[in-house]
């Protein structure tokens, strides 16, 4: 693709500002590990809000989504549940309370005020360790498959190169140098640098969002899209089957729905609820988004943040994939049913960049798809080493060493890292693959062991150990010998591999010792099975209270999901021209906006002084 002059000015302008501005606050990220992993907990919690929703817009996942999108239509708003995007509704309503009264730098460092010091405690702080690591390594693979995809398609350059008798495929040069790129203004710069960065990209990648959607709008009808897709494509119910059927309009969607697996919808949903409750509960892997929450000033203003965060992520993001969809449908699908031979439907979003967008608007939107690359991958990059450095390094290696030196280690496990997932993606070619291990194999061996930490007081560090390694035991096992099977439906077989090793591990072992548990309890305050540990801490603190908001918080939890499902269906069904249902999701928006305002924000408590 020939990229005009001016396109070209906005992408290498937009990517200096970037290495500027983290370059620009590297002296204040440099004065210690607080200041570096969690910007000295100085940050207003709405510009971690804007950096968090910024960090969660990424191209490898807007691609995934523009993909689903064309396929499934309005259904498609529900299979995002996988992850499950309403996660963030747990934190927000909860979650991050809990989080972050615990005063602590990182997830694993958080564990050890849960299971205390002992060899439970610290095995249940390693196995946390190498779950961040892990996940951040699939993540990266899953960023560079998103990346190169994306860039090939994109630039004019062909980069391939041969090392001895290797061919480095251009995709693969593309998606290390960006990487790289990204790699060394985060580590330069820190928590400082990656939150300033992406809250310029975030407005970067809004402004690029209703660009595109103003363009497509403007050159794709209502009766071209009613032409360009089957019966049911609009129907937005989670239906027992998909109920689409592309024969005759564009017979090769057929054999995609099939390779996804998701073909009985209904099922998937049940699922993906069933899952997603579990998945929830657990709270924030360790990873960027747990690092934002433990960067906050207060408990209450990482609730609040938390709120922000799908705020202002959904709508311009499903501006873009909306509008993205209905362009790749009507000009884009022509050109992929002519052309014959094996379909990759993630080429779709840059398929539309490649071949409708004009001069100027290109640039735009290509500056706003790489800010989301950029800023989810910086988050994951300050995010990582953080576990390493403090939990590894200065836990078990170096306890003495000068903030210099930790800052120095932190550079090279940031660019390990990196490397490994970089190698790691080499042997994944699907972002969709990526995703749905991720989601589902991956993250469901994480989900017992961090459920039963918040809610039973008799569950320990050994069991939390045992409970994870048998999760991660499944996943692998899943990702090594059944490839093909789709993970959603492996999850229930990993829950109950994990739960076993739970169990066994936590009876076959001795309780946490009781000062621990009273002070987690005291400073934390969950709700769940915690009454013979709040019987002792309340003879030592006679005035500490029992959480009884269960109840609420389960109401602002179902609310929450539905307040973040509009926030999704509007912007899809404003660019589609479905009045009526536009209409609708922005009532309920209002509906359930007033109900989190007066049943959830003016109800959070912030620190409880015994």
């Amino acid at each position: 693709m020939k990229l005009e002059f001016i396109d070209i000015a906005i992408v290498i302008g937009y990517i200096i500002l970037s290495i500027v501005i983290g370059f620009w606050l590297s002296k204040r990220a440099n004065k210690n590990l607080q200041n570096y992993f969690l910007g000295g907990n100085q940050l207003k919690w709405y510009y971690l809000g804007l950096s968090n929703g910024s960090g969660m817009f990424d191209i490898s996942g807007t691609a995934w989504t523009v993909t689903i999108f064309f396929v499934y239509g309005l259904k498609s708003v529900w299979i995002p549940w996988l992850w499950p995007v309403w996660n963030q509704i747990f934190i927000m309503i909860f979650m991050a309370v809990w989080l972050r009264r615990s005063k602590v730098m990182t997830g694993a460092e958080w564990i050890t005020t849960r299971f205390g010091s002992d060899k439970g405690g610290r095995l249940s702080h390693i196995i946390v360790v190498v779950f961040a690591i892990i996940s951040a390594i699939g993540f990266i693979a899953y960023f560079f498959v998103g990346i190169g995809k994306f860039a090939v398609t994109i630039f004019p350059w062909d980069l391939s190169l041969t090392i001895g008798s290797v061919l480095i495929i251009s995709e693969y040069v593309y998606a290390t140098i960006l990487l790289l790129l990204t790699t060394l203004y985060v580590i330069k710069g820190g928590m400082y640098s990656v939150v300033a960065t992406e809250v310029m990209q975030f407005f970067v990648m809004t402004l690029a969002c209703v660009a595109i959607a103003w363009f497509a709008m403007n050159n794709v009808s209502v009766e071209q899209i009613n032409a360009a897709v089957p019966n049911g494509w609009f129907d937005i119910t989670p239906s027992w089957s998909t109920s689409l059927d592309w024969t005759g309009v564009f017979d090769q969607v057929n054999d995609k729905i099939s390779e996804d697996g998701f073909g009985m919808l209904g099922a998937l949903v049940m699922m993906m609820f069933f899952k997603g409750i579990f998945s929830s509960l657990a709270g924030p892997v360790p990873g960027y988004d747990m690092q934002r929450i433990l960067s906050t000033q207060t408990p209450r203003d990482a609730a609040k943040m938390s709120g922000l965060t799908s705020l202002v992520l959904y709508p311009p993001r499903y501006l873009m994939v909306a509008s993205l969809g209905i362009l790749g449908l009507v000009f884009v699908a022509p050109m992929m049913k002519a052309g014959g031979g094996d379909l990759d439907f993630e080429k779709i979003l840059p398929y539309v960049i490649n071949n409708l967008l004009p001069v100027g608007l290109k640039g735009i939107i290509l500056a706003g798809l790489l800010a989301a690359f950029m800023s989810t991958f910086s988050a994951f990059v300050n995010a990582a080493p953080a576990y390493i450095v403090n939990d590894l390094y200065k836990q078990y290696i170096n306890p003495h060493a000068s903030d210099k030196k930790y800052i120095r280690i932190s550079y090279i496990a940031s660019f390990g890292i990196v490397i490994v997932g970089i190698v790691f993606g080499l042997f994944s070619g699907s972002i969709n693959s990526l995703t749905l291990w991720i989601t589902s194999s991956l993250y469901g061996g994480y989900v017992v062991s961090n459920v039963l930490k918040w809610v039973w007081w008799r569950f320990n560090g050994y069991g939390y150990f045992w409970g994870m390694i048998a999760g991660l035991a499944g996943s692998t096992v899943k990702f090594l010998f059944f490839p093909d099977t789709p993970d959603i439906y492996i999850f229930p077989i990993i829950l109950i591999m994990a739960s076993a090793g739970s169990f066994l591990g936590c009876y076959l072992s001795a309780p946490v010792d009781d000062r621990t548990l009273i002070e987690f309890y005291k400073n934390v305050r969950p709700w769940g099975w915690w009454n013979p540990v709040y019987e002792k801490a309340r003879k030592i603190y006679p005035e500490i209270t029992k959480n009884e908001d269960l109840a609420r918080d389960g109401i602002n939890v179902l609310v929450g999901i539905v307040w973040q499902m509009t926030l999704i269906t509007a912007p899809v069904y404003l660019v589609v021209r479905h009045y009526q249902g536009l209409i609708i999701s922005l009532i309920l928006f209002a509906i359930t906006s007033t109900i989190l305002k007066f049943n959830w924000l003016n109800k959070i408590k912030d620190y409880e002084k015994i």
